[in-house]
């Protein structure tokens, strides 16, 4: 009896970059990165990179998440040794993640967010690349995000904490302030760290979505 080809899910990425020991991807917004979901990220990695050909390749895995609203670069390891050297450096905090986001309200120009959540010590530092006026809104500000932990939804409850939420964001927006149909500003624009296995020091960026450079050209 044949063995049936197992299904795949046919879901094209772009990719940043892509050697034999890792890959940087972009993920759209509207899919979760892992899960028992049938339309997961983690699931379309197999038909969108090429297989390793070091000795412990393995199938594609993402090394950390992002939400499902959120659009941005994500780190994939190709072998069981790079995932696991990438799972070392996320613990170690070698990989630094840079977010754009859109925040409502006129917000301080740069500081520190280290309100806790979960009652875990969290650190977000945030610096206002651009402010343009907003009727609606009064103002809206293209925020560049450095979170120093890795807390669930921390961009997004940090920001609400000080009252400056995320253009979108109907989890933790002020109610009257929600945009609808448009999804939530937030992107994962750049992951810089040490290749584990060439020791290049690697910068990649995920260009701004359409939707930001609307409202900042």
């Amino acid at each position: 009896m044949e063995n049936k080809p197992t299904k795949k899910l046919i879901f094209p990425l772009q990719v940043l970059f892509e050697d034999d020991h890792l890959a940087v991807i972009h993920k759209p917004a509207g899919i979760i990165v892992s899960g028992n979901k049938w339309k997961t990220i983690a699931r379309a990695l197999p038909d969108n990179l090429r297989p390793s050909q070091q000795p412990d390749t393995c199938t594609p895995q993402p090394a950390h998440r992002l939400d499902f609203p959120t659009t941005g670069a994500l780190l994939i390891g190709k072998t069981t040794s790079c995932i696991r050297a990438l799972n070392q450096m996320f613990e170690a905090k070698d990989i630094h993640k840079t977010y754009l986001a859109i925040a409502i309200g006129e917000i301080k120009p740069e500081g520190s967010i280290e309100t806790p959540i979960d009652d875990k010590p969290s650190q977000t530092e945030y610096r206002v690349v651009q402010t343009t006026p907003s009727e609606r809104f009064g103002a809206l500000n293209l925020v560049k995000l450095y979170p120093h932990t890795g807390r669930r939804h921390q961009l997004r409850k940090h920001l609400a904490s000080i009252g400056h939420p995320i253009l979108g964001d109907k989890e933790y927006g002020t109610e009257n302030l929600i945009l609808n149909g448009k999804g939530l500003y937030l992107h994962a624009n750049r992951l810089e760290f040490v290749h584990p296995f060439t020791k290049e020091h690697l910068k990649i960026e995920d260009e701004l979505p359409k939707k930001f450079k609307k409202i900042f050209p």
